[in-house]
């Protein structure tokens, strides 16, 4: 099975990230990790650090000769602030310059304090930091390539920021680059200037703002995931990952909660045969109100899944009342360096974690401890699938 740790803090001299469970023999270069990290750096809205803020990558372990080796690979990104943090984030014995005191409303802040017994928030918000996810966009990327190899591609674009919204259409895989030149990563051009008129307004008064994205993944096959336990069902793994990117706060699969409010014969999707859909088995769906999920189970059409993020909880204008913990006076929050928004962002984070999630149950649905072996029997579950559908259409 595949699984991924990260460890680091955003002003630490470095992230790191194991990923446990790859087969061997998957094409890996250094470049592909500086590309994905960029594509993180991406946005409108984003704060100055994006444009000094560089990814310098070592490779540790379980890679040799641009291929993996089947042991667990390691990968460490460099912080190129490190300087001028070393003595404040110092894992020598000391005590820090300034401690900071008076939480920020809608961050970790104050429970991870009371949770971990810390009188110092930078304890917390170190650790809770968005800085975390260039780890897991690491990690991503590997299991891009995994699904890469036997057809699966995912790309994700913005479909809200603040109160503008996308009325366009949804990208395919081909469209990653043009959603990627998109300031806000909108594949919608006419929404796109009045998402980046909302950034401007919300700048303007030094506030913040959250958004929506939509991620889809591509070529999936009927069969993965399971309907037999609940936590073998693809649409509550998809969910926990997609929810544990920092600041959101809500996941919807496909229409869910518009198909809450619909009878049930509007709200399925029809069933027709058709021999051609190999990865379906020799059947599609007219519609795709289930976001390709039925009974925690893939169906062979595309996976979708919108992820709303919350305005960050840093304002430039902080205004919101917290309490100073060492005075117990209220008092406003403390004001960490952030961005007006991070949903282009969130985007990138969310290809990683659902393709996490999906590569995991293909290494699980097909197995294989080389690349070769992998593709091979996920080359011989679709031939059966095909298979059996030309038998049912010639009954």
């Amino acid at each position: 099975m595949l699984r991924f740790l990260t460890a680091g803090e955003s002003h630490g001299p470095s992230l790191s990230v194991i990923v446990e469970g790859l087969p061997s023999g998957l094409l890996v270069q250094e470049g592909d990790f500086a590309d994905e990290l960029a594509r993180r750096r991406l946005g409108y809205g984003r704060g100055p650090r994006m444009r000094f803020e560089r990814d310098e990558l070592r490779l540790i372990g379980g890679i040799r000769h641009g291929r993996t080796l089947g042991s667990p690979v390691s990968v460490e990104i460099l912080n190129s602030e490190w300087p001028k943090w070393q003595e404040e984030m110092s894992a020598a014995p000391g005590t820090p310059s300034k401690k900071l005191t008076a939480p920020r409303p809608g961050h970790a802040d104050l429970a991870g304090m009371q949770k971990y017994a810390f009188d110092d928030a930078r304890d917390v918000l170190e650790r809770a930091s968005a800085r975390e996810t260039a780890a897991r966009v690491v990690a991503g990327r590997l299991a891009k390539s995994l699904l890469a190899t036997i057809g699966i591609a995912i790309v994700s674009h913005v479909i809200r920021i603040g109160d503008a919204v996308s009325s366009g259409p949804r990208p395919l895989p081909q469209d990653l680059d043009a959603v990627d030149e998109s300031e806000v990563r909108c594949f919608d051009g006419s929404a796109e200037e009045a998402m980046i008129s909302e950034i401007k307004a919300a700048a303007k008064v030094g506030d913040s703002l959250g958004g929506i994205i939509e991620v889809i993944a591509y070529g999936v096959p009927v069969g993965l995931g399971s309907h037999v336990h609940w936590d073998r069902k693809l649409d509550g793994l998809l969910a926990g990952a997609l929810m544990s990117i920092q600041a959101v706060k809500a996941v919807e699969i496909g229409d869910g909660m518009t198909q809450a409010t619909q009878p049930g014969s509007v709200a399925h999707d029809a069933i027709a045969a058709d021999s051609s859909h190999l990865i379906g088995g020799g059947y599609i769906r007219r519609s795709d109100h289930a976001g390709g999920l039925e009974g925690g189970i893939s169906s062979g059409a595309p996976i979708i899944a919108k992820v709303a993020m919350k305005p960050l909880s840093t304002l430039n204008r902080p205004v919101l009342e917290t309490v100073d913990l060492a005075t117990g006076e209220s008092t406003i929050s403390f004001k960490e360096r952030t961005d007006v928004t991070a949903v282009p962002a969130l985007g990138v984070v969310a290809e990683a974690m659902m393709a996490i999630v999906m590569a995991n149950e293909a290494l699980r649905k097909f197995g294989g401890d080389s690349v070769e072996e992998f593709v091979r029997n996920h080359d011989a579950y679709v031939a059966h699938l095909g298979s059996t559908a030309s038998a049912a259409s010639s009954e």
